[in-house]
């Protein structure tokens, strides 16, 4: 990608490093995938709030010992790290097993994990890692550089399952060994969020190597895993020939340090009142996630403590700026008027149980990029209505507003889901006091993405951003001018060429400060623009017993962020948790996907 030399510049034809950004997500999509398996193995109102970020000091020292058990939704694909993008609740597993070059601290800044120190070129196009010396498998046998060319030739792999942006990435990154515990990647020309995908979860090159492709997705490795994670693998919880769990054994030799837990245990259930259940009945002593539909109940759970964090999402309403039919949007103030007469707070209450944040920007609060200074947009519909007034639009005798022929109506496309039709039919209510006459259209998401979102054959629509598993703000492919066709994903059809100016720019320069500036005068913009109308970000809520010690969630990128820290947890006393009757310590065999 070349640098812009002028304040608008003509991009060039879209290179990979331009066209791969993170997918659109509806939340009937990502409620779908936490159910799928991928090459399945199977043919508030009332009650605690919950607690803000963090906990409070523990009254008693963390020491080593006990037992914590985690109930999950969802069930055993596969325990590796390149076959799980499709399956939340093998993510989970593998994060306690498998580690990467890189970690990401809640401010999306890199942090050392397996490479304890990195370099960038001045042109940003190399990138030197050192790995840890004197880390190992869970066998025993030292992590190389080897290790992670190995990991790096899989995903390359067309015939393997591994993630396909990931896939496409890697197929044009030089990756080489310069010693046994140095990797160096050669960029084709410079990616500023480079970084973000070095998290991967490495693979011992000597227990795949001898194992052919198209072998690998039913391998016994994949129920026996070798990881460098901070707990080993130990074995499976079976019930009636079914996997209802996973133990996992505190790692001796884990390069970070012991976890102070002696055994982490998950537990699979069908859904998340079942989680709750478990919790009741003495089976675990965490909820991986507390959804809104049990999330009153658990507020009643004395000795439950509750952890939110910010999800990497933004529910937001597009508008089409090139849609004939809705010239209107095109002028700012109406498109300001429009946010300025959502109740985003009373939303949020209603409908999420509180479970959200106010948005202002594209880009997540709390992280490196994130302008606080980004100004605010209030809810004030009386001032909306002012701005309509201002801008020609009069109120009709039938309370809609007009300015010559040209009515203020238009048609909102919606996920068919009960939680984004309820949030369209609140949109629908706050517009309509202000004279707007809006038409919902519920569709499936894969029609609402493939039939309007795509072709741009839409008026507004309500979606959801998923930044998931990507800590770098980059959000270039969404608003970049050079992503409104060819099969971009700017999909309001927005071209401000000095906002385009500054994304080019972000995504070429290495120099996190110089990122930032360009970042928060991005958001400026878009904030004066408003191209589209931002909601709300989504909470995650975790809750754990009282009795586990030295949690601590901020913003999270995927909900398994919230084991960054585990090699802290402890327990208090040592709490009983229901025995298992069945165990089998034998992996299953996978059946055919």
């Amino acid at each position: 990608m070349s640098t812009p030399s002028n304040p608008d510049p003509t991009p060039p034809q879209p290179s990979f490093w331009r066209r791969y950004g993170w997918a659109l997500a509806l939340i009937g999509l990502a409620a779908a995938l936490i159910g799928f398996l991928l090459w399945s193995q199977r043919g508030p109102q009332g009650g605690r709030s919950p607690a803000a970020v963090g906990t409070a000091a523990p009254s008693d020292a963390p020491a080593p010992g006990g037992t914590y058990t985690e109930a999950l939704v969802g069930a055993l694909g596969r325990l590796n790290p390149l076959f799980d993008h499709l399956n939340p609740a093998d993510r989970d597993v593998n994060r306690l097993l498998y580690r990467g070059l890189l970690r990401f601290d809640a401010r999306g800044l890199p942090q050392p994990d397996l490479a304890e120190a990195w370099g960038v070129s001045k042109d940003g196009k190399i990138y030197n890692l050192a790995l840890r010396r004197g880390a190992v498998w869970h066998d025993g046998r030292p992590i190389t550089a080897d290790d992670v060319l190995f990991t790096v030739e899989l995903m390359r792999r067309d015939d393997l399952p591994v993630d396909p942006n990931l896939r496409e990435l890697w197929q044009q990154v030089e990756a080489v060994a310069l010693d046994e515990a140095t990797v160096q990647f050669r960029l084709e020309e410079p990616f500023a969020p480079f970084l973000d995908y070095l998290t991967f979860g490495i693979l011992p090159k000597h227990v795949w190597e001898d194992i052919p492709a198209e072998e690998m997705v039913d391998a016994e490795a994949n129920l026996k895993p070798v990881g460098n994670g901070p707990f080993r693998f130990d074995h499976f919880l079976v019930h009636q020939g079914r996997v209802t769990g996973v133990v996992l054994k505190a790692f001796e030799d884990f390069y970070l340090g012991r976890p102070y837990l002696d055994e982490f245990i998950f537990r699979y259930y069908d859904a998340p009142p079942d989680t709750l259940a478990a919790y009741r009945e003495g089976e675990v002593l965490g909820l991986a996630e507390v959804t809104p539909d049990i999330l009153p109940a658990a507020l009643q759970e004395p000795t439950l403590n509750f952890y939110t964090a910010r999800l990497p999402r933004l529910t937001l309403v597009l508008l089409n700026l090139r849609q004939n039919q809705v010239p209107f949007f095109t002028e700012r103030e109406v498109r300001r008027a429009l946010l300025m007469a959502i109740n985003r707070e009373r939303i949020i209450k209603q409908v999420l149980a509180g479970q959200g944040l106010v948005a202002d920007s594209p880009i997540f609060p709390g992280t490196w990029a994130y302008n606080p200074q980004t100004p605010r947009v209030p809810y004030d519909p009386d001032a909306a209505a002012r701005l309509l007034d201002e801008a020609g639009f009069v109120l009709g005798d039938d309370g809609v507003r007009v300015k010559e022929d040209t009515r203020l109506r238009f048609t909102l496309s919606h996920p068919n889901t009960p939680t984004h039709t309820a949030i369209a039919q609140a949109l629908q209510r706050d517009w309509a006091r202000i004279g707007v006459e809006v038409k919902l259209q519920p569709l499936p998401y894969e029609t609402l993405i493939a039939e309007r979102l795509e072709p741009r054959n839409y008026q507004a629509a309500l979606v959801d951003m998923d930044f998931s598993r990507s800590p770098d703000p980059d959000p270039y492919v969404f608003w970049h001018k050079a992503e409104i066709s060819g099969g971009g994903q700017n999909y309001s059809g927005w071209e401000h060429d000095r906002a385009s100016t500054l994304l080019e720019l972000a995504r070429v320069t290495p120099d996190l400060q110089k990122r930032t500036k360009l970042y928060y005068s991005f958001q400026q913009i878009f904030a004066e623009e408003l191209p589209a109308l931002p909601l709300f970000y989504p909470v995650y809520t975790y809750a754990v017993d009282a009795q586990v010690k030295g949690i601590r969630l901020g913003p999270v990128f995927d909900r398994s962020d919230r084991f960054n820290q585990v090699t802290e947890w402890y327990m208090v006393g040592r709490p009983a948790v229901a025995p298992v009757v069945e165990v089998e310590t034998a992996a299953p065999t996978p059946e055919e996907p």
